[in-house]
């Protein structure tokens, strides 16, 4: 059944119909979020972050499965309270001197916040430690050019956007620690695929939709199978893999296999 999808934008309503259910399409030229509303049968989230102001777009309406297991159902959530309390109160002194370091080099925010899609599509706030200069999503497409990844992904290994001190916060995964916050909240766990943007989830085949079956994490199989190294396809099917098998066993095995991924640096930029 097709989907029809009617959006909002600053400078007036557009509407799209008939996208296969996959997603609706909207371009604009202003600035601001766009909201979207499904039919009756689709349930569509409130807003989407505009892209650079250029092209925006309401996401798949995507009904996550319900949790099987008591692992799933409860352990799971017990293991995240404990390890991101733990893991903030520890991190503390760390996560101070990288604040200092950051507002020494670049003006900006310490930390940086972004819109990704997490459990059933729907989008929350993401954090971490602002690695790149203030207002670098303004660049990306004049850095499009030189993207290194396949798929939807946009990464490059050598970005002029980021900082001196962002480059040591990303080789040692530092800018990623504020993301335990996300967890406490339950918009993230401490293992699950990576919380994509909305960029990219409009552009997934629809088997690649099944990452949205799970709360997305802070470390996963790509995170400690090479990370930036691994092709788009290959990296989904890790994902797709982790969630077909999920466990505590498992849990902690990638947790464990983590701490020598992030000391070896590998695929991290």
């Amino acid at each position: 059944m097709a989907v029809v999808a009617r959006a909002t934008v600053a400078n007036g309503t557009h509407a799209t119909t008939g996208l296969s259910g996959a997603a609706a399409v909207v371009r604009n030229g202003g600035n601001g979020h766009v909201r979207a509303h499904g039919n009756g049968n689709a349930r569509w989230p409130e807003l989407v972050p505009l892209a650079g102001g250029v092209l925006a777009r309401a996401l798949p309406a995507y009904e996550a499965p319900a949790e099987a297991g008591l692992y799933l159902r409860y352990g799971k959530r017990l293991l995240d309270l404990l390890g991101a309390s733990l893991g903030l109160l520890l991190s503390a002194p760390l996560l101070l001197i990288a604040a200092v370091l950051i507002k020494l080099e670049s003006r900006g925010p310490v930390i940086y916040k972004s819109i990704r899609i997490g459990r059933g599509a729907r989008p929350f706030t993401f954090l971490k430690l602002r690695s790149m200069v203030d207002g670098a999503e303004q660049h990306r497409q004049k850095l499009s050019h030189l993207n290194e990844a396949d798929g939807p992904v946009f990464k490059i290994a050598t970005d002029p956007r980021v900082t001196r001190i962002g480059r040591l916060l990303r080789m040692t995964s530092i800018d990623e620690i504020p993301q335990l916050w996300n967890v406490l909240r339950g918009e993230m766990s401490l293992v699950g695929p990576r919380p994509p943007i909305a960029e990219e989830v409009v552009q997934y085949e629809p088997w690649q939709l099944r990452r949205l079956d799970v709360v997305p994490g802070i470390t996963c199989l790509w995170q400690i199978s090479g990370r930036s190294r691994i092709g788009f396809q290959e990296w989904m099917r890790l994902d797709l893999e982790y969630i077909r098998h999920r466990s505590f066993l498992l849990d902690l095995k990638i947790l464990i296999r983590t701490i020598p991924a992030v000391l070896s640096r590998e695929g991290a930029y």
